[in-house]
């Protein structure tokens, strides 16, 4: 028999869902029958799968002691230790992502992620002990193509996870991004609205001036901030958040992204030899409209990178007015 107590991270979750991250190794059809059959209680009781843990709370687990095996090495000590920290308190980071840099695991690249290297650099701070924690795991709460580089917010606890993802999927979160792009747009200032489906099998987008079925809508605002013949620099605020909305919906407008071979022109790219995108989600805005709770003090506040590598290409002479 051992004991677990409930701690701040593990709390506000459902028990099954607890156990499932706790004990990876237990099949689930075992977990439940541990739970029906009072294995594992709850403050001395039987509990349901679907109770919500607070913090403080005791279970008992009377189960093979196989589950509790403590796992000697850590993948995240093998990805980089390179940051580029833009921002950092007890709850989140703020992270300048560069190009080239992948955010999650997958089957090509399982050893050097972004997440990976922000578990890295907690542990090694003393601020994340997987022993210690039972199913919180620091984690991204948004994520930028490889080929495109910016900001990428980590939170550091369970309640700024849930907080800042509630602040993504309501909008309370701006997102700017600099963009080059091919030819001056019409207008210096405009929002432009389009409807977008997504080919799943080529992972590619098509953008439509008219409504049609299985196409969403679209709502990009852009500035542009500077010009020459051939280029414009753009900052762009995204209204909804698809799938290459950006690249695609610029692209639609006949001002395709330098650098992009997917919507792009190549005849351009190859002109000013660029084999990437210029595209960078440079700065960040905390706009709740809504309650934040250990978050509130960020509200309001504003965040930039220092710098970005195409903003600052002098042999693409898009500042010609400088």
């Amino acid at each position: 028999m051992r004991t677990l107590t409930i701690e701040k991270n593990d709390a506000n979750q459902r028990l099954d869902k607890y156990l499932s991250k706790r004990f990876k190794t237990m099949p689930k059809s075992l977990m439940y029958k541990y739970l029906r059959t009072k294995y594992i209680k709850l403050n001395g009781k039987k509990a349901q799968p679907d109770v919500f843990l607070k913090e403080g709370d005791v279970l008992t687990l009377y189960i093979r002691d196989e589950f509790f095996e403590e796992q000697k090495s850590y993948d995240f000590l093998k990805a980089g230790k390179e940051l580029s920290i833009l921002y950092e308190d007890d709850n989140i980071l703020l992270l300048d992502k560069k190009v080239g840099v992948i955010c999650h695991q997958d089957s090509r690249y399982d050893s050097d992620t972004l997440n990976l290297r922000v578990l890295r650099y907690l542990y090694e701070k003393g601020e994340y002990d997987p022993e210690k924690e039972g199913s919180f795991t620091p984690a991204l709460c948004n994520r930028i193509d490889r080929n495109t580089g910016g900001i990428v917010i980590a939170a550091k606890n369970a309640e700024a996870l849930r907080v800042i993802n509630q602040k993504i999927r309501d909008r309370e979160l701006q997102k700017y991004y600099l963009c080059v792009v091919k030819g001056k747009p019409g207008k210096k200032h405009d929002t432009i609205k389009a409807y977008l489906s997504k080919d799943e099998e080529t992972n590619t987008v098509s953008v439509y001036d008219a409504p049609r079925e299985g196409a969403k809508e679209i709502i990009t605002e852009y500035t542009v901030l500077d010009f020459s013949p051939a280029l414009s620099l753009c900052e762009v605020l995204l209204h909804t958040g698809r799938t290459h909305q950006i690249r695609a919906h610029l692209a639609h407008t006949g001002h395709p992204l330098l650098g992009d071979e997917k919507y792009g022109d190549r005849r351009l790219n190859a002109k000013y030899q660029m084999k990437r995108q210029a595209l960078y989600s440079y700065k960040l805005k905390f706009d709740f409209t809504t309650p934040a709770g250990s978050l509130d003090y960020l509200n309001g506040k504003e965040f930039e990178v220092n710098s970005v590598w195409f903003a600052e290409n002098k042999q693409l002479n898009i500042l010609s007015k400088k």
